[in-house]
């Protein structure tokens, strides 16, 4: 199974909402875990004559030391108050890549500042690995900032836009 395969599989995960799906081929196994948050969390045992240990697949934000995450994570659901941003709710990056705003250079953007988003809106497409994947608003609301530059690289994680809930 190939890289691209597993992501394919994650993408279904996601897309379909399921808790839990395990693969079994042999002596490969493979269970992706939908953690809730909306990126599922891939973890690949390697079953091999030695003990291996436990393959995480999860985004690269997994391997970043302990103590800048919590702080990541608690700034989040009040996105960034320090900037004054009040009770504004971001849409983050689910992977790293290449933030697109439109489906190509004459297209027009799939949303800009004061447009109203739905849960499940396309908001933007980020590029990895020469594969264009389409971010969909996971929150309901209207686009009040803009955070990322056109066909600039974004982290996983990375407030890509400031939403009003209101």
């Amino acid at each position: 199974m190939d890289f691209s395969q597993v992501q394919e599989l994650i993408r279904m995960v996601s897309k379909h909402k399921l808790a839990e799906f395990i693969l079994k081929e042999g002596d490969f196994k493979l269970i992706i875990r939908n953690q809730g948050s909306g990126e599922p969390l891939v973890s690949t045992p390697v079953v091999m004559p030695a003990p291996q240990p436990m393959v995480n697949m999860a985004p690269p934000a997994a391997a970043a030391p302990a103590a800048p995450a919590p702080a990541k994570a608690e700034a989040a659901p009040a996105a960034a108050p320090a900037e004054g941003n009040g009770n504004y709710l971001t849409i983050k990056s689910p992977m790293v890549g290449t933030f697109y705003r439109s489906p190509g250079p004459d297209k027009s953007v799939f949303v800009k500042v004061g447009d109203t988003v739905d849960t499940g809106t396309t908001v933007c497409i980020i590029e990895a690995m020469k594969l264009f994947n389409e971010i969909e608003s996971d929150i309901k609301g209207k686009i009040v900032k803009v955070l990322a530059e056109d066909a600039s690289p974004v982290e996983y994680d990375q407030p890509l836009f400031l939403v009003d809930p209101a």
